[in-house]
């Protein structure tokens, strides 16, 4: 069978170029584990336009953040399935020079369009908000679990659930056959698959582990609060909690200490109890030494590409990024230095 693109996993960043490759009338199968995308299944989902303990604008956010809501919005149309929540994010100020630094921010260009209120003082009896807080726009949270199970619906025939067998590929003039298969070109978007991949065990890959809680908790504000954690309201009424960040310890399975931790943080934010725990679920995210998503060509294999590496904020990256993914693969326009794969050619 003679396709176009063979994508290798089906998370979140083989999920998007490979609609976006379809959309454009191109062959594609992907093949997928589905138990192997668990840091995609397990991801808060979170976009938030504004990060970081100094408070600044996301990287490339004046560029990533127009592409979030209708991208998420056309998959949702093209699977018939609901998971993008659009909702401000309130992040509590801790001292009265905080919250004059941010009267002060309110008048940068590069902050206006994600700033929606700065609140002077307490927005609730359950908030730890003495000094009020910035309240942020153009947010918001995404059901992964829910997109990848309408992908595999709207791939159907074009996706293969099972374990990818790199051993099998065969290289044929310029094109790679692989099972029943003979594809123009191959794409890596399996996450930590990829560091056991022969072409792309070069890249430097800093995988970070990540836990999160749900939880119930008898306090629903109309907004997410995140304050050394995040707490995202649910559907079904329960809170997401997280999360954790740890490089050292990627052994699988929650921690009572990561559970602590999280509460803890949670204390420092909202006065209200915690009923009960209801699930704690950990991941390992594939991010990158310099914190930028892997993309580009392999430098010798004819026809092998990666779109990988989004770590803790691939919903806000892989919108745009698989659009540029698309035009290079498609069009052969030039990608980002700071995300092309090229600038680690030089320790190959």
């Amino acid at each position: 069978m003679e396709i176009d693109f063979l994508i290798i996993g089906q998370g979140l960043a083989g999920s998007a170029l490979g609609y976006r490759l379809i959309h454009e009338g191109r062959k594609v199968i992907l093949i997928d584990q589905p138990e192997e995308n668990k840091s995609s299944r397990v991801a808060a989902g979170l976009f938030n336009p504004v990060t970081g303990r100094k408070m600044v604008k996301t990287w490339k956010g004046e560029l990533l953040f127009p592409e979030i809501i209708p991208f998420y919005q056309e998959l949702e149309q093209a699977t018939g399935k609901k998971f993008l929540t659009l909702q401000h994010i309130y992040r509590p100020f801790l001292s009265i020079e905080e919250q004059n630094e941010w009267m002060g921010h309110s008048s940068d260009p590069e902050i206006q369009p994600f700033l929606n209120k700065i609140e002077v003082e307490n927005q609730h009896a359950s908030l730890k908000d003495s000094f009020g807080g910035v309240l942020l726009q153009n947010s918001g949270w995404l059901d992964i679990p829910t997109l990848l199970d309408g992908m595999v619906t709207f791939f159907g025939d074009r996706l293969v659930q099972e374990e990818f067998q790199e051993e099998e590929l065969v290289q044929e003039g310029e094109a790679w056959q692989y099972k029943q298969w003979r594809a123009k070109a191959l794409i890596y978007c399996n996450g930590l698959g990829a560091m056991r991949s022969r072409f792309f065990s070069f890249l430097p890959f800093a995988p970070v582990k990540g836990e999160i809680l749900e939880l119930k908790q008898d306090f629903n504000p109309p907004f997410i609060v995140n304050r050394g954690v995040f707490r995202v309201p649910l559907p079904n009424g329960n809170f997401r909690v997280g999360s954790t960040y740890t490089w050292h310890d990627l052994e699988e399975g929650p921690t009572a200490t990561a559970q602590k931790e999280l509460l803890d943080k949670l204390t420092e934010v909202v006065r209200v109890p915690v009923e009960e725990v209801v699930a704690h679920r950990v991941g390992i995210r594939p991010a990158t030494k310099d914190r930028k998503p892997f993309l580009g060509k392999h430098p010798e294999a004819p026809h092998v590409y990666v779109f990988n590496g989004f770590g803790a904020k691939g919903v806000s990256l892989v919108p745009y990024f698989s659009a540029q993914m698309r035009d290079f693969l498609l069009e052969n326009k030039p990608l980002a230095a700071e995300v092309s794969i090229s600038r680690y050619f030089n320790y190959i």
